[in-house]
């Protein structure tokens, strides 16, 4: 008898049907439902083709929402992490080296341009 357990057991997930966690399923209906309603809707206007490519695409954003993990993040939090990174907090960063020992060199120059400008 041969037990699979998973390498890293915070990968593990309880598949409910069909071998789909509960995420994956609830996503999957989402985008056959999607995909349905896009038929119905567009059938008097298109041909088969463009309309099974019409619901194939609307469907796509749901599977994608349910099963892609990136960085151990779901979807919709990587969504939330990208808007976060790039459009509300944008940042440009440029380095901008400081020579302390350059500085302090000035420094003492300037002070010794001083005091002996005062003297004479």
């Amino acid at each position: 008898m041969e037990v699979k357990i998973n390498r890293e057991i915070r990968e593990y997930t309880e598949s409910i049907f069909f071998g789909l966690s509960i995420r994956q399923f609830i996503f999957s209906i989402c985008a056959c439902i999607v995909a349905v309603i896009l038929y119905f809707i567009l059938k008097p206007y298109f041909g088969i083709e463009t309309l099974s490519w019409v619901c194939i695409l609307g469907a796509v954003p749901f599977a994608v929402l349910g099963f892609v993990k990136y960085n151990g993040m779901t979807a919709e939090k990587f969504i939330v992490a990208w808007i976060k990174s790039e459009i509300l907090t944008p940042k440009k960063l440029t380095f901008k080296p400081i020579n302390l020992y350059y500085e302090d060199l000035k420094n003492i120059e300037n002070q010794k341009s001083k005091k002996g400008g005062n003297k004479r």
